[in-house]
């Protein structure tokens, strides 16, 4: 009985006290990675407040408010904030700089008020997305056997992350429609309207665009089917050995070339000088 008395008071002095923004969901903030963050606080006029204490996960830091003419006390507990963060006056809003993935997550501040002997809570829910380059789009198509091009268009971007979508905006003879999703599927025969198809991907921070894929450049040319870009480029590669072969073959018929006119006047020589021995070796050779 005088456990659950004790038990009972100590609950009661917790109420006196006052614990403000229990049950608040927290406030949604979105930034950019390597870039910066503002968590802005809000503390009530004309209250003086006694400390802060910000935590993600863990203690994060605590901020002792200086008394008249002096600077505040700052204690940067967790490690990988250091060097990253500082309280921007005069409510110390927590300032994040050079945000990595590891920054996301909830992020609470107390605020322990000195006058009305309170404790204020405000809670965030920082998540940190990469600024998106422009989308790449795969084009797959094949050609059936009644004349359509079936088409599979696919929307990708590099590095993407977390909570990216994709929708396609196609446009011709003045009127666009839409397509939710990375995969369009669509179809083109001879004598249709030349469309041509925009991937749009988004994220929290950022909206990009690729450029204009027309479906006739694919599908107008029966034969296009056979010249695929692997195909061209195997050409191409071709055609720069064989290139290459021809160069090799005449540089190497040309330096036979010129060995043969070096040795042209040396043979010569050699066939005078052996004339002249002919001719000296003939008298002393001849009878008495």
């Amino acid at each position: 009985m005088c456990a659950f008395t004790w038990l009972l008071l100590l609950l009661l002095l917790q109420e006196a006290k006052g614990d403000s923004g229990d049950g608040v969901d927290p406030e949604e903030v979105v930034a950019v990675l390597h870039e910066s963050i503002s968590l802005p606080l809000e503390i009530p006029p004309k209250e003086e407040v006694e400390n802060i204490i910000w935590s993600s996960h863990k203690s994060l830091a605590t901020v002792v408010p200086g008394k008249e003419g002096h600077p505040a006390t700052i204690m940067v507990t967790n490690p990988h904030y250091q060097g990253r963060v500082s309280f921007l006056d005069p409510s110390y809003s927590l300032h994040i700089s050079n945000l990595s993935w590891e920054d996301s997550g909830l992020y609470q501040a107390q605020v322990n008020l000195r006058t009305s002997q309170t404790s204020i809570m405000q809670q965030y829910n920082l998540r940190v997305y990469r600024r998106l380059s422009e989308p790449h789009i795969t084009v797959n198509f094949e050609i059936s056997g009644e004349g359509a091009c079936n088409m599979s268009l696919v929307c990708s971007v590099e590095k993407a992350g977390m909570d990216v979508t994709y929708s396609w905006l196609s446009s011709g003879n003045s009127a666009y429609t839409s397509h939710e999703g990375p995969v369009l599927s669509t179809s083109w025969r001879p004598g249709d309207s030349a469309l041509s198809y925009t991937c749009r991907a988004s994220n929290p921070i950022s909206n990009v665009s690729s450029r204009p894929i027309p479906a006739g450049s694919f599908c107008a040319d029966p034969n296009y089917a056979s010249e695929k870009p692997s195909t061209a480029f195997c050409l191409l590669a071709k055609g720069l050995l064989i290139l290459l072969l021809l160069v090799i073959l005449a540089t190497v018929l040309w330096v036979i070339r010129v060995q043969k006119r070096h040795k042209m006047p040396r043979m010569k020589k050699l066939m005078r000088n052996r004339m002249k021995l002919r001719k000296k070796a003939k008298p002393a050779s001849s009878p008495a």
